[in-house]
């Protein structure tokens, strides 16, 4: 069976259809980043208070409308950018050290890195952390979208 191939004319009622009806649009970028860490906790104690290092694996999350010029939601090199110099700042860094970090629980990884690409990714709308070897994972989610 042939494929079918919508014509400019669908393309633009697509569109259309689109800019009417209330949706968003959800790009996510992944990256990972190698850092090591202690952390104080009641349980583990001892494995937790020597310095270890883990996998990290992020995803940061984008949501709004796509720009009716380009039909996009951002430019993913743009994207990619900001989240390099993010990850420099936690790569095979010892995470107690990093300030404006806290204590390095994926909770704190996931909002430093919210407040590192909020300023430049203003649709930012989550970002995910999880440590695949251990099976941890956190999710921060808060709606970015500003009424127009």
């Amino acid at each position: 069976m042939a494929p079918v191939r919508a014509n400019s004319q669908d393309r633009e009622h697509q569109m259309t259809a689109i800019d009417t009806i209330d949706v968003t649009c959800e790009l996510s970028q992944r990256f990972y980043f190698e850092a090591a860490h202690t952390l104080h906790r009641n349980i583990d104690t001892a494995g937790s208070l020597r310095i270890h290092g883990h996998t990290y694996e992020a995803e940061v999350t984008l949501s709004g409308i796509p720009d009716s010029t380009t039909g996009m939601l951002t430019d993913l090199g743009s994207l990619r950018q900001e989240i390099a110099r993010v990850r420099e700042m936690l790569d095979h860094r010892f995470l107690d050290e990093i300030a404006g970090l806290g204590p390095a629980t994926l909770e704190n990884l996931c909002d430093f890195i919210r407040r590192q690409l909020q300023p430049a990714v203003p649709m930012l709308s989550a970002v995910a952390i999880e440590r695949r070897a251990s099976g941890d994972k956190c999710v921060l989610r808060w709606n970015s979208l500003k009424s127009h």
